[in-house]
């Protein structure tokens, strides 16, 4: 199975990490605080490996299970050590002073700028932007196992993280090239804005895009 190195630890990454356990991936978590990392990398089983964002990269998929601002910066920071890698890029660029509103500008999104900020050789790829840290780690809602939506430029790229997705017990749908993007943070950060609206009292963060044929 393909190795999977996840960076950053937390609910995300819980539960990503979740889904490569079930997957039989080889694991490695990364984090700035190192006992972080090892915590959940201690949680997550016996054979998960952790370390420091200075660590050599084993994961040939690695998961920016990061904020926004703190992607772009672990991205510039790690450089050429990305050349070669498929990099999910999993957040939801949300204002989050004002909760409604995108910082992206229009016609762009936070995966396109990700990408720009990689090196040659590395493959952004939009995915798990729009899945619920609790719904990863329960693998189904209300029964069923969650979509994930794709998207990249690269048809390889996009074929390894949908391999990886059906090993995890989930249902991947490729959407399209990296530009889909915009509509999927966008389509997200509407089902964001109703977890926080008390009209909808039984979202809790709990929810997920399913489309059902």
């Amino acid at each position: 199975m393909t190795n999977i190195t996840i960076i950053g630890s937390g609910n995300m990454a819980r539960g990503i990490g979740t889904r490569a356990v079930v997957a039989g991936s080889g694991l490695q978590i990364l984090d700035r605080d190192p006992a972080k990392a090892a915590s959940l990398a201690a949680e997550l089983g016996a054979e998960v490996t952790s370390g420091t964002l200075t660590s050599p990269l084993t994961g040939e998929i690695v998961v920016l299970a990061l904020p926004f601002d703190a992607a772009k910066e672990v991205v510039t920071a790690l450089g050429a050590a990305l050349s070669g890698k498929t990099v999910i890029d999993i957040t939801n660029p949300v204002d989050f002073s004002t909760f409604d509103s995108l910082v992206v500008a229009p016609g762009t999104s936070a995966a396109e700028e990700l990408a720009a900020l990689a090196a040659p050789g590395a493959t952004v790829v939009k995915a798990f932007n729009t899945t619920f840290a609790g719904a990863l780690v329960a693998g189904t809602a209300a029964g069923l196992p969650l979509d994930v939506f794709i998207a990249s430029d690269s048809d390889e790229a996009n074929a390894a993280v949908a391999a990886f997705v059906t090993a995890a017990g989930q249902r991947p749908i490729v959407v399209g090239p990296l530009r889909r993007a915009r509509e999927l943070e966008g389509f997200q950060f509407l089902v964001m804005t109703l977890q926080a609206n008390p009209a909808f009292e039984d979202f809790n963060w709990n929810t997920s895009l399913k489309v059902l044929v």
